[in-house]
């Protein structure tokens, strides 16, 4: 059966390493440790609790009010503006989202690079959110 460091299971549960030590740590998430020490979650154990997490929400506030159920909160990278339009480019853990919207609707969430924000996913459009 396959083992996930806490880092791997981290980047697969979309949280950061701290996030999932500390769940290992309250026993939230099922852990066991190699030969060498290192902490390991096994597969199915990962399996199991991505879904648990996943119907029962990370246990922190969303502050947003959305339809919109895929979010992707991250860092912007870049913006590119047009005229018209502009590209946004959020980096969420190992999601790199682009989003073409309009330059007006830029310069009103205030969005730039460096910045906190969400990018939510509904079928092929994807909808900023400032954090």
């Amino acid at each position: 059966m396959q083992s996930y460091t806490i880092g791997q299971a981290a980047r697969l549960l979309g949280v950061s390493p701290d996030t999932a030590r500390r769940w290992a740590d309250a026993g939230r998430m099922a852990t066991h440790r190699d030969e060498s020490g290192k902490r390991l979650i096994d597969g199915k154990d990962l399996a199991a609790f991505s879904v648990e997490l996943a119907k029962g929400g990370s246990g922190e506030e969303d502050t947003s009010h959305t339809s919109v159920r895929n979010a992707f909160p991250g860092i912007v990278t870049a913006i590119k503006l047009g005229d018209v339009a502009a590209q946004v480019e959020i980096q969420a853990g190992p999601h790199r989202l682009v989003s073409l919207l309009t330059r007006e609707a830029v310069e009103e969430l205030g969005l730039e690079v460096g910045m906190e924000a969400t990018a939510r996913v509904k079928s092929t459009n994807v909808h900023i959110d400032r954090v």
